[in-house]
């Protein structure tokens, strides 16, 4: 079964709009397939082991100049070499990485991921430079200038969350910029960083764990519905597997995932956030951006690291033509149905 698109195709081929990814940037180390941990000074042999760019600037960063964007990188960096290669990465998958800052005497924010062989992913992190990442680093011509800003990271970044956030993503949105936001984890007093935030806010998109997790909600609808309480114009929780659910102006309605392959979970969230993002600034409706969100997210779990996503705006539209879903319903459900139904 495929999607009923009802957006413009060309449109979204052929627009290149100008991002600004604003947040935190990691270096992702990884390894397949980890069934456990050596002890002592023993060894176990993996099938592969990569590092790529990452964080939810990061990766969306790369995942939206893949899909037609002009990507500006807006963050803070170690004065190091995982600097170099988290610089050397993104310009090579076609990110302007001038943005970002480098910062001495701190190391750039670093992750290990012993991936298991069912995807999920544990995780050893620095947070690094990402800690000290404030306004004196971002880069305010690009803000002024962008189409979109995106701010990857909210409450984990502790130099920039609350009001600085806020007015970044205000002076963005008076340009006439749409602003969207993800997060990292959800940690500490989530509600008092987010409160100045979200009313410049065009759409939240965190993942299920971390919309629960903002203010301790029962269930996702719940959670959705208290970022719109905020101010938040829209918000889409990512489901992973079961998709996404959408509280807006419209209502509330859940969105059914795709059957995929799963090798890797890493990043699929950002790749999602650039598949909504490239969707909205070409025009199309925030029904059928989420559907383009869930088709770059799936594309993500066929190999590890935050790359290994869709090439290309035609590959991402291919597989949201021809993968199946995993519900038959349709895409427009009342939230709690859908919920009941994927459960």
């Amino acid at each position: 079964m495929t999607w009923a698109i009802e957006s413009d195709l060309e449109a979204l081929r052929a627009s290149h709009p100008a991002v600004v990814a604003a947040g935190t940037y990691i270096m992702d180390v990884l390894g397949r397939p980890v069934v456990d941990l050596p002890s002592g000074q023993t060894s176990r042999l993996l099938d592969e082991i990569r590092a790529t760019p990452a964080g939810t600037a990061g990766g969306t960063a790369v995942d939206l100049a893949r899909l037609g964007a002009r990507v500006r990188a807006c963050g803070a960096i170690g004065d190091d070499l995982a600097g170099d290669f988290v610089v050397a990465s993104l310009q090579r998958a076609g990110v302007d990485a001038d943005g970002l800052r480098r910062v001495g005497e701190v190391q750039t924010s670093s992750t290990i991921l012993p991936i298991h062989p069912d995807g999920s992913r544990p995780a050893w992190h620095v947070p690094g430079a990402n800690s000290v990442f404030c306004s004196d680093h971002v880069d305010w011509q690009a803000i002024d200038e962008a189409d979109a800003v995106h701010l990857g990271g909210l409450t984990a970044l502790p130099s920039l969350d609350g009001e600085p956030a806020a007015a970044l993503l205000a002076r963005a949105r008076a340009r006439g910029a749409l602003t969207t936001i993800d997060f990292l984890g959800v940690r500490g007093d989530a509600i008092s960083a987010l409160t100045p935030v979200m009313p410049h806010v065009d759409i939240a998109m965190p993942n299920e764990a971390e919309a629960l997790a903002i203010g301790s909600d029962p269930d996702c609808l719940t959670a959705a519905r208290r970022l719109r309480d905020l101010g938040a114009r829209c918000a889409i929780i990512k489901r992973g597997e079961h998709g996404c659910l959408i509280v807006d102006d419209a209502g509330e309605r859940a969105l059914p995932g795709f059957e995929a392959t799963v090798v890797d979970t890493t990043g699929c969230g950002d790749a999602f956030c650039a598949g909504v993002i490239v969707a909205r600034l070409a025009g199309w409706t925030v029904d059928d951006a989420a559907a383009l969100g869930c088709a770059t997210g799936a594309l993500n779990l066929r190999g590890l690291g935050s790359d290994a996503g869709a090439r290309t705006i035609d590959e991402a539209l291919e597989f949201l033509r021809d993968a199946p879903r995993r519900l038959s319903e349709p895409a427009h459900l009342e939230a709690s149905d859908a919920l009941a139904e994927a459960g």
